[in-house]
């Protein structure tokens, strides 16, 4: 178990520096189309092209991490009313059936990065199954992470509260 929760680390470690990555190059791209449409009145194409798949990976690798922390949308409003220990079932029902779905989307969705291989970007030139590979980051993402959870809750060292109910449920 401790190896496993020593990889859940790395990765999470891992995915907030590529989420880190992805917003700076994000900002500097937005940056410098603003700086060219307002001081220097001609902005680069490439910086429109470069924001769209800076966001894409800003939302692949975030989502896994969001999953985690309870900052994607979340209707407990049905497990949050039964008695114990129901949500926490729900909690790994709903966990369980989010890896799930991930895993049956990774062929289609490497099948629709491999198409990429054959196109370009217009204005950098990239190719596309670099871009479509953000899918498949997401759908890992969020894979590793809510079989983490259901793991978790699983061998009883969680009752799958993501990590910032956790903190906001316990007494100072």
């Amino acid at each position: 178990m401790q190896l496993l929760n020593n990889i859940l680390i790395a990765i999470t470690w891992l995915s907030r520096m590529a989420t880190g990555t992805a917003f700076l190059v994000l900002m500097v791209a937005v940056l410098v189309q603003v700086l060219g449409r307002s001081v220097f009145n001609d902005s680069p194409v490439w910086t429109e092209e470069l924001t769209r798949f800076a966001l894409l990976y800003l939302a692949a690798f975030g989502a896994g991490l969001s999953l985690q922390s309870g900052d994607l949308v979340n209707v407990d409003i049905v497990s949050a009313s039964l008695p114990a220990p129901w949500p926490k079932y729900l909690r790994m029902l709903s966990a369980l059936l989010t890896a799930a779905l991930c895993a049956i989307l990774i062929m289609p969705a490497w099948k629709y990065t491999s198409i990429g291989a054959m196109q370009t970007s217009p204005a950098l030139a990239w190719r596309m199954d670099f871009i479509h590979a953000s899918v498949l980051v997401m759908l890992t993402s969020l894979m590793i992470f809510s079989a983490a959870r259901a793991l978790s809750i699983l061998v009883g060292n969680s009752d799958g509260l993501p990590q910032n109910q956790i903190e906001e449920s316990t007494p100072q």
